[in-house]
């Protein structure tokens, strides 16, 4: 995977830090700063955004302004703006919106389903069919997210074969994309490269996308292992941000430029826009009012050297 021998298959990031990542501030990002901030990452060269989220300002008032941001946008021709969605009605505002796909996510574990959607993971599941009807027929994509896929702070690991049941009622729904998430940060590189493995028997590549959080500090990690098992699609979030408020001790997603400056380096194309994030992912303090996880942006490059010290 160095790019030197041969060319390394390329790496297709989905950023999710205005959705993922804001959720949980308690600080209100500005609806004109979210919509900046999104241009400007279309700018870096995001294929995919997953923009906001149409649940109820009351659950999630962080996000309260979705429909706003979406009519804000300056759309880049050839990026995918996403949305979560927990329901027929917040689908129907998604279209309205104009989004091109809509995520839903289910956990495999019955306490975090219950604790994160106030149901069972079958009721979340027997719901997807009533959004299914809703944007059927719209052009909009859609993508299904497993959550806890590889651990529930609850429960603990997750079986592979209760997982990949799971996914096959997604398909089975008609349901285009499937994300595995590690909603906690549990999964190991170990467990990821299995459960990858399996999962792309019946999901092609180009509709896999694997999701981790680096609250244990495996968060890279994972990804290299998933991409050495196949997987090609990784969400991730500028500056590290987010965590789910549902997963006691959870911390932010794998950090966005930290993660393209590790595919830099091994000569794993992105299509992306080092400088840019790093960038953006410096500013992110001031919208938010607090340090981000990310490194490199504090960092710098391995490239960018150092003047020699003086003597002494």
């Amino acid at each position: 995977m160095t790019g030197t021998a041969t060319k390394a298959s390329p790496l297709l990031i989905q950023e999710v830090a205005t959705r993922d990542g804001f959720q949980i501030e308690p600080v209100f990002v500005a609806t004109a700063d979210k919509i900046a901030l999104i241009d400007a990452l279309s700018g870096a060269g995001f294929s995919r955004i997953e923009v906001s989220s149409f649940v109820s300002p009351k659950a999630v008032p962080a996000l309260r302004d979705a429909a706003e941001v979406f009519a804000g946008l300056n759309r880049r021709p050839g990026t995918v703006y996403v949305a979560l969605v927990p329901n027929p009605k917040g689908a129907e505002r998604a279209l309205a919106a104009r989004v091109d796909e809509v995520n839903l996510v289910a956990s495999v574990s019955e306490t975090h389903n219950r604790a994160n959607m106030g149901m069972s993971p079958a009721a979340s599941i027997e719901g997807f069919s009533s959004i299914m009807e809703t944007v059927r027929g719209s052009g909009v994509s859609t993508n299904a997210t497993v959550a806890t896929a590889f651990g529930c702070p609850f429960e603990g690991e997750q079986p592979a074969d209760k997982v990949m049941r799971q996914v096959e009622r997604y398909l089975a729904l008609g349901i285009e994309g499937v994300t595995l998430a590690d909603t906690t940060g549990m999964a190991n590189p170990r467990q990821v490269e299995r459960l990858v493995a399996r999962a792309l028997t019946i999901v092609p590549a180009e509709h896999l996308t694997l999701h981790f959080h680096n609250t244990r500090g495996l968060g890279l990690a994972n990804v290299l292992a998933a991409y050495g098992a196949g997987a090609r699609r990784f969400d991730a979030a500028l500056g590290g941000l987010g965590g789910c408020p549902f997963a006691p001790g959870a911390t932010g997603n794998i950090c966005t430029e930290d993660l393209v400056s590790m595919a830099y380096e091994m000569g794993i194309e992105t299509g992306l826009d080092l400088d840019a994030l790093i960038g953006l992912a410096r500013d992110l303090p001031r919208l938010i009012g607090h340090d981000v996880p990310g490194q490199v942006a504090k960092a710098g490059r391995p490239s960018d050297l150092h003047p020699v010290p003086a003597a002494a």
